[in-house]
């Protein structure tokens, strides 16, 4: 198969955009006739049919689809390059990929990314932030997927450096009424004849927990599984179950749910979060000015 050039790759996506050839053709000023022949000579180089084509119109075939979801990934990596490339022309310019677990996400993260946007001498550096399962930012940080990581220390950090930023510490979120409502502090055991709201299996905190409950010799009992801390705190105000969550996060949805709030005692219940990355030295000058605004930020607040 030949090399596939960009410009051919253009042109098919606009074909699909707009399900004609002939008002793709006008938008990318060029011959109805010049697109029809690259598709052709794209689809004998495949050797497939990308298209398929009536009175009405076109259709993307099934490989025309799959060819569609890579082009659309192509030119926009390109793009980027590009963008990315041409923002160093003065000044520190640049773009800083962040992955982050749902908890740091939740509590101050967002807040000190913003002030760092804030800051004049950053104001053409562009930060892109993904939300990622603790484990599966560790691995898109070895693979080079993404600069900077900021997750909870109790994950595998194997081959990454890595500096301390924040603190929490875990509570327990119950309705006003539940048997527990009014305890000043608890310990994660004495939660455990109770059924409880949780998050979503994969995520650091739900296997620390059943840990610690096959620990005590209990079973953890989950009525309900959600996938956020805020869909966690409507449950618990609902009455239909009791939620471990941060102190930081709480403090946030208390009075809005009107949900009490019962530190924990254990010792796990204190967590320490880490700013993560492939190498210091390798990131480029704006991933590396995060870094040491976050871990500034964080010793400000310690």
């Amino acid at each position: 198969m030949r090399d596939i050039d960009l410009k051919t790759l253009r042109l098919f996506v606009a074909v699909c955009d707009h399900r004609n050839i002939a008002r793709a053709a006008e938008e990318q000023h060029i011959e109805p006739s010049a697109i029809s022949k690259r598709i052709a000579q794209l689809e004998a180089d495949l050797g497939v049919p990308l298209l398929s084509r009536s009175r009405r119109g076109v259709e993307p075939t099934g490989a025309g689809i799959a060819l569609l979801e890579h082009a659309r990934n192509v030119l926009f990596t390109l793009d980027r390059i590009g963008s990315d490339v041409a923002a160093f022309g003065s000044g520190l310019r640049g773009r800083v990929s962040i992955c982050a677990s749902a908890s740091a996400m939740a509590e101050a993260l967002l807040d000190d990314i913003a002030a760092f946007m804030r800051e004049p001498a950053n104001a053409n550096i562009r930060v892109d932030v993904e939300e990622r399962l603790s484990t599966e930012l560790v691995r898109q940080l070895r693979e080079g997927a993404a600069s900077i990581g900021v997750c909870w220390d109790n994950v595998d950090l194997e081959g990454l450096q890595h500096a301390p930023y924040r603190q929490d510490r875990l509570a327990l979120a119950v309705h006003p009424d539940h048997p527990l409502a009014n305890e000043t502090s608890l310990s994660f055991e004495d939660t455990l004849e109770y059924e409880h709201v949780g998050l979503l299996p994969s995520t650091a905190v739900h296997t620390m927990l059943r840990r610690s409950a096959a620990s005590a010799g209990k079973t953890l009992s989950y009525r309900v599984i959600v996938s956020s801390f805020d869909a966690a705190f409507r449950v618990v105000a609902a009455g239909l179950g009791i939620s471990v969550v941060p102190v930081e996060v709480a403090a946030t949805y208390q009075s809005v749910f009107g949900v009490a709030v019962i530190p924990l005692v254990d010792a796990w219940a204190e967590r320490r979060f880490v700013v993560c990355f492939k190498g210091f030295d390798t990131l480029q000058p704006a991933a590396q000015r995060m870094v040491e605004h976050l871990t500034s930020r964080a010793r400000q607040a310690a």
